[in-house]
């Protein structure tokens, strides 16, 4: 084993609510212990301008043509998590290594190899006076990667570490419904240089779709348990033909951005019947990535550990549940994990990682051609 990190990570999520941040002891490696989980939620300000920049942003030149405003954002969204940092230190009281500083992901584009984080690693790192490593996906993507998802690496530790109190029979399906959903495939770490590899990737929307239809019809940002949509009508023509004009070819073999999807075949419905149909249509595509990844492991074991804001849509897991004979699907809080903070630990995770020098992307989850480490180490203090 090598030098324990006391490393913490932030995360900003698609759903612009807040920064989850999380403490961790790990050395990057095999292990981790969790130290503390907190959460700080973004003033209502702050989340209109970065909804609007977002709305903004659809290729490189927007980048440009937006740089100043782009950059106070920046400022502002630095500044909070250095307020969050501030405060989560005092009440650890206890010395950090080093953060990992995820950012908010404002644009992601694979094919021009650019993903566009709001987040100022060395302002950070001044403020806190603090080694802050930022920039993770930029790396990869250099180097022929999709820049997501990178979180695998780490679902492998949780899998493992639930493995050992659980003693569940790999491969454990890591299922994490963020704004998109993306899949880890683990393995018992005895067997990971051998034959079997982690895999992951995107599958599909995961609560963007769900989220959008219930911010543009709604004054709520998202439909709490899948309430709304379980008190409404699925429109099984409008969803048929939303499924059959869905290209899905070669999906899983790139990484995806909330962009990629929309919700115009909605128009005219109800946003009862809307939330329903727009969430049977995510648990069908969803569904349909993970027969993809059971297909490529030849595997019976049809276990799924579901992190993520969408584990807490009961509807959206039935309606995914429906569309399998045999499947267990819980959310990962079941195995004594709380679900809410997986992304947070994972960046503290990494940000040691990184300052390893050990691989955070491989290819097997990201396409890239190598493994290779990721994320700017900067100490500006």
């Amino acid at each position: 084993m090598g030098k324990i990190y006391t490393s913490m990570g932030l995360m900003s999520g698609t759903s612009l609510d807040g920064i989850d941040v999380s403490i961790i002891k790990s050395d990057g490696n095999k292990e981790y212990s969790t130290e503390l989980d907190r959460y700080f939620e973004y003033d209502k300000e702050l989340v209109q301008k970065l909804l609007e920049i977002r709305d903004k942003i659809s290729n490189l030149e927007d980048l440009g043509r937006y740089f100043e405003q782009i950059k106070d954002i920046e400022r502002e969204v630095t500044l909070f998590h250095f307020k969050a940092v501030n405060e989560t230190i005092e009440k650890f009281n206890s010395n950090i290594d080093l953060i990992g500083f995820h950012g908010q992901t404002i644009f992601h584009d694979s094919k021009k190899k650019i993903s566009k984080q709001l987040g100022d690693g060395k302002l950070l790192s001044q403020l806190t006076k603090k080694k802050v490593v930022y920039n993770f996906r930029q790396n990869d993507l250099k180097n022929g990667g999709q820049g997501a998802p990178l979180a695998p690496i780490f679902h492998n530790a949780l899998a493992n570490k639930v493995n050992k109190k659980f003693n569940l029979e790999f491969p454990i399906f890591i299922l994490n419904i963020g704004g998109i959903a993306n899949i880890t495939s683990t393995v018992d770490w005895k067997n990971l240089w051998q034959s079997e590899k982690i895999y992951a990737c995107d599958i599909g929307p995961g609560n963007c779709l769900i989220d959008a239809w219930i911010r543009k019809n709604s004054k709520n940002q998202y439909d709490n348990l899948g309430s709304l949509a379980r008190s409404g009508k699925i429109d099984k023509l409008i969803l048929n033909q939303a499924l059959e004009n869905f290209n899905n070819n070669s999906l899983y073999d790139k990484s995806l951005d909330i962009k990629d999807f929309d919700i115009y075949f909605l128009k005219g419905l109800s946003l009862e019947n809307g939330a329903a149909t727009i969430t049977d249509f995510t648990a069908k595509l969803i569904s349909d990535g993970m027969n993809y990844i059971l297909g490529k492991n030849k595997s019976s074991n049809n276990r799924w550990l579901v992190c993520g804001g969408g584990r807490k849509n009961k509807y959206l897991l039935e309606c995914i549940k429906n569309n399998f004979d045999k499947i267990i699907i819980d959310p990962i809080d079941k195995y004594e994990i709380n679900g809410d903070y997986i992304e947070s630990q994972a960046f503290a995770f990494l940000a040691i990682r990184s300052v390893e020098g050990l691989p955070i992307s491989f290819p097997s989850t990201t396409r890239c051609n190598r493994s290779i480490t990721g994320g700017i180490i900067t100490e500006n203090f």
